[in-house]
């Protein structure tokens, strides 16, 4: 592989934004960081980009995604995700374990390793799948090959709710790795739902669904992993925070320092319960979209630290499975290829600094996680780079790259693109027009990621 040298960029990270840097990228690692003029036998010897006038992050990390693969490729897979994905400025994801069959075995697990390792743009991880009686499988884990454990403590797709009190204990006491938590109690969604048929019929109305899917509901799960965590020890990730009320149950601080923390979704930042007037289904996401107070709070917990990273929670399903009736109607919607630009253009509204969003996208999963050698710019890393432009553009069907070919977005403007994506220092996406569909450079570049854990 050939030097990389891209120079003249608005590097952003660590909290700065260092004007007028270049980077020395070679065999995939950031070999160097210049902040002055890179000597001229270097630029010699080396494929050159000037990014003058454009921002370089460190790739994005995403910790919570639905790629489909296996046995829902009809929604999407892994090769067609990633595209969207590294299009959007992911360059690394983690993906959830509810496909069909679930991975809730170490065979099946590493089955989708495989698949990914054969068609991903993107670095991956995948989640080990807990059910009510593997806890013996999930204990053999691999805390540094693998990214967590996933627990649905609510309603979930297939047989991974779990609700048994005795599994919860045991996991809780003895999972070698951290555990990333769905939270929403399942008593009280079907409680509501009751009520809702009761009122409506066969014909609920998707503005029911934070009814359905309401504060309660989320609290009380929420509440009793963290009430679960603080007894043993555990090592907590929960996910995709939707109410004010659940805020309480985190602290600020550096995530250096906690055990247990917590995850935002763009959705649930970007929309409120107004718009399901408007988007009907494309906003059905398990938690529910909530109000714009719940929005508000979530913000302001973002800022203050009491939330620790954001992530997408993208889950493509085709728009004939979102059209059906409300409960057999799938929650989920597509997101990588627009999380970033979306934090760009509230970053514009002056609700984030550019370097506070590097910091929750890039730095904080790294962190939460221990990813080994990645979300960060510096010398020794993998070279996760994106290159963002300014120029104004519209997402349409003409410019989505999930499988699905839709987004909740549709019709938005946006002030950023993504014009060039690298993962580990080859560059896999390329867009010089704001609203164009972009070109693909490469068709497999990801890498497994690593983990380096003392103890979880």
């Amino acid at each position: 592989m050939k030097d990389l040298i891209i120079k003249n960029a608005k590097v952003v990270n660590e909290g700065k934004i260092l004007r007028d840097t270049s980077l020395l990228i070679r065999e995939g690692i950031i070999e160097k960081i210049f902040r002055e003029e890179v000597p001229a036998n270097l630029l010699a010897q080396a494929d050159v980009l000037d990014a003058a006038g454009k921002y370089l992050l460190p790739g994005v990390i995403d910790d919570q995604v639905h790629f489909r693969e296996p046995g829902l490729t009809h929604k999407g897979d892994i090769a067609s995700e990633s595209r969207a994905a590294v299009a959007g400025g992911i360059t690394s994801f983690m993906e959830m374990p509810n496909t069909q069959p679930p991975a809730t075995t170490q065979e099946l697990l590493e089955q989708k390793y495989q698949i990914a390792a054969k068609c991903s743009l993107a670095n991956y991880s995948f989640y080990m799948g807990a059910t009510n009686d593997n806890l013996e499988e999930l204990l053999k884990t691999d805390p540094s090959r693998v990214c967590g454990i996933k627990v649905f403590m609510g309603a979930s797709t297939g047989n991974m709710l779990v609700d048994n009190p005795q599994t919860l204990s045991e996991l809780f006491s003895q999972s070698p790795m951290l555990i990333a938590v769905h939270c929403e109690d399942e008593a009280t969604i079907q409680f509501n739902l009751a009520q809702a048929r009761e009122k409506f019929g066969d014909a609920i109305p998707v503005t029911e669904h934070p009814k359905i899917r309401d504060t309660r509901a989320c609290f009380n799960s929420s509440s009793k992993a963290v009430e679960l965590a603080k007894k043993y020890g555990t090592r907590l990730h929960i996910l995709h925070l939707s109410t004010a009320a659940e805020l309480a149950l985190f602290e600020t601080g550096p995530i250096r320092n906690k055990k247990i923390t917590a995850e935002v979704c763009v959705h649930h930042l970007w929309f409120s319960d107004a718009d399901y007037e408007r988007l009907g289904s494309k906003i059905k996401w398990n938690p529910s979209i909530k109000s714009a107070n719940d929005r508000s709070a979530l913000w302001k917990a973002l800022l203050d630290n009491r939330i620790d990273v954001v992530a997408t929670d993208h889950a493509p399903h085709t728009l004939e499975e979102k059209s059906r009736p409300y409960s057999a109607m799938p929650s989920g919607g597509p997101l990588v290829q627009h999380s970033l630009v979306a934090m760009l253009e509230m970053s514009r509204n002056g609700k984030i600094s550019i370097e506070r969003i590097v910091e929750k996208m890039c730095h904080a999963p790294a962190e939460l996680f221990a990813i080994e050698k990645r979300g960060y710019i510096r010398k020794g890393y993998k070279a996760d780079l994106v290159l963002v432009d300014t120029g104004k553009w519209q997402v349409t069907t003409e410019n989505i790259h999930s499988k699905c070919g839709w987004s909740p977005l549709e019709g938005e403007s946006f002030s950023y693109f993504i014009s060039h994506t690298f993962v580990n220092g080859r560059l896999v996406y390329e867009n010089n027009l704001p609203g164009q569909p972009g070109q693909f450079h490469e068709t497999t570049t990801g890498e497994r990621l690593s983990f380096k854990r003392d103890s979880d």
